[in-house]
């Protein structure tokens, strides 16, 4: 994998955190703070993974999925590009790019099902043109690594694989987060294997040292992923409902 990364359009477009989370002009002058812009990321990622529950796509796809639509925000508005058309149009482009087969008319079909507010009502056609725009959006570069991999070998080279359930949820809620957009995936996969290993009571010192891996940066991603699930709790429908009142943007 390493070698694959080094040298991928993933590994060069890694971001600098403070580059991540940058509300742009047009969604300021609506009043969108950068909690908000986080807030509607995060929703847009459960929006992303309900549709594909239904569509039946593996983890990847959806992990790719919420990676195009992170990538998409750092360049460019809500207000350009309404959140509740781009989950399912980058969810149609990764289940492409992963190998999957999943029909516009299927994702139509769902997101009718799913939601009865008229803001998420797109077509086939609304799909398919901002298909074009994620496209042109992320130039074309659809190459995306994930921590999963990495997390397997590594569980199976440290004689952890009991650890597999738990550390595969830890990675699954990573992308609550814009972690893909900064970290290379084996660090990702690393932090989740140190949280397991901390909070299981697992001596892995010595197996962390064989490595040769900055601890520092695995451990600053650790209290990363920590720090969101403390800060997940104060979460509430009303700040979410708050949020997306600002992006009026379907009639």
């Amino acid at each position: 994998m390493a070698a694959n990364f080094w040298t991928s359009t993933h590994y060069k477009q890694l971001l600098d955190p403070e580059d991540v989370d940058v509300v742009h002009p047009p969604d300021r002058e609506r009043g969108i703070t950068v909690e908000d812009f986080k807030l509607i990321k995060m929703q847009m990622v459960t929006y992303i993974w309900k549709l594909a529950q239904h569509v039946k796509v593996r983890q990847r796809v959806i992990a790719t999925a919420v990676t195009y639509m992170r990538r998409v925000y750092t360049r460019k508005s809500m207000s350009e590009y309404d959140p509740r058309l781009v989950a399912p149009a980058c969810l149609y482009l990764a289940a492409k790019a992963e190998e999957s087969t999943v029909q516009a008319k299927a994702l139509v079909f769902y997101i009718k099902k799913i939601y009865a507010d008229e803001k998420y009502r797109y077509d086939m056609k609304d799909i398919l043109e901002m298909e074009m725009k994620i496209l042109e959006a992320l130039n074309y570069y659809l190459v995306v690594f994930h921590p999963y991999r990495s997390l397997t070998h590594l569980l199976q080279d440290a004689g952890m694989e009991d650890m597999t359930q738990f550390t595969w949820g830890l990675v699954n809620d990573t992308y609550k987060m814009d972690l893909i957009l900064v970290h290379p995936p084996h660090l990702i996969a690393l932090a989740c294997i140190y949280i397991a290993s901390v909070y299981k009571d697992r001596d892995t010192t010595s197996w962390f040292e064989e490595l040769r891996v900055d601890m520092n940066v695995v451990k600053n991603i650790a209290v990363e992923i920590l720090d969101f699930y403390e800060n997940h709790r104060s979460i509430t429908e009303e700040r979410v409902t708050a949020a997306f009142s600002k992006l009026a943007l379907k009639a």
